[in-house]
This record gives C-alpha cells, sequence and structure tokens, in this order.
C-alpha cells in the first residue's frame, strides 16, 4: 500500500505515529552523484514536508518522521541524533542510545560491512530476498535502542496526558 495515503487516510486511528518517507532524494551520498555521467538530475520528493506539516499540524496525538541528514539545510529545523534527523511534537533524550555505533560501514568488502551492520542491528541480513541492495537496507536503520527510546518517551507523554488528577496534593 502507499503509506504516504495510508497516513492520510487513517491518521485518526492512532495516538502516535512514526514515519519514516523515502529519503533518496534527499540523501547527501545520491546528490553527491548527481553531476556523474549517466546520472539525471532529479527533484527531492517532497513528501516528507508534506508529513511533517500534516501532522504538526492536523494529527492530534505524538509523532516522530524520521529521516536522512539532506544535502542542504533541512527547510524545517529537526533534531539530530546520530546519522538521523527527527521532526517530533515532543522533546527527545539528547542521547537515544547508549549501544557502540556500528564500524566498518565503508569497506572495499560490502559483505563484510553487511556483517557488521547484521552484528550490530540484530539480523540477518544475508537473508534478505527483496530487491534493495542490503547495505543499503542496514545502513539506513534507526538503531532499536534509539527507536525504542523514542517510542518509550512518546508513551510516557501519552500516559501522562490520559491521567485524571484527583488530588492537588
Amino acid at each position: 500500500a502507499d503509506a504516504h495515503q495510508y497516513l492520510l487516510d487513517h491518521y485518526k486511528e492512532f495516538d502516535f505515529i512514526w514515519s519514516s518517507p523515502p529519503c533518496p532524494s534527499h540523501s547527501r551520498v545520491k546528490f553527491s552523484q548527481i553531476n556523474r555521467e549517466n546520472t539525471k538530475p532529479y527533484y527531492s520528493d517532497m513528501k516528507l514536508y508534506e508529513e511533517i506539516l500534516f501532522l504538526d499540524n492536523v494529527f492530534k496525538g505524538r509523532y516522530v518522521v524520521e529521516n536522512v541528514i539532506p544535502y542542504y539545510t533541512p527547510l524545517i529545523p529537526a533534531k539530530k541524533r546520530g546519522r538521523h534527523l527527527y521532526w517530533t511534537n515532543f522533546l527527545l533524550p539528547n542521547i537515544l542510545s547508549k549501544r557502540d555505533k556500528v564500524s566498518g560501514l565503508i569497506s572495499k568488502d560490502d559483505n563484510k560491512a553487511i556483517q557488521n551492520l547484521c552484528d550490530f542491528h540484530d539480523y540477518d541480513f544475508f537473508k534478505y530476498k527483496g530487491s534493495q541492495r542490503r547495505s543499503k537496507m542496514a545502513r539506513n536503520l534507526v538503531d532499536y535502542e534509539a527507536g525504542k527510546t523514542i517510542f518509550e518517551t512518546a508513551l510516557g507523554i501519552i500516559k501522562k496526558q490520559n491521567i485524571n488528577q484527583t488530588e492537588l496534593f
């Protein structure tokens, strides 16, 4: 299904939304290739900003929109954590994960880099049978500890909002 349309059609059904719109058109790596031979120029996909504006102005719950650090200054200010930007309507902790950063992301041996990412993410990317490059998919994942921290932060806010105060002291 089209996740962008699904968000528009179903946002009222949720208390918390995490969105991660396609990032290649915002990526510094892809932009650096634009002047190479046989590479067509492209427009950045504005669905990223459509979702941020929509969630910030229409959605009543908590949200986070995650994406890469773009090749341009973000059009809407975001919170930078690690290799990602986060747009939220709540405060994020400065440290999202205490796990060591993955090493060996760039290697002449792509399988070695993928193995490092398998170890870091506790997932065997070599089992993946889809059409995306394994290394690209593995590099773009948010550290699951960071995701858990973000979700628990939002959940704590939602729970606090739903408490009925019965006493003043």
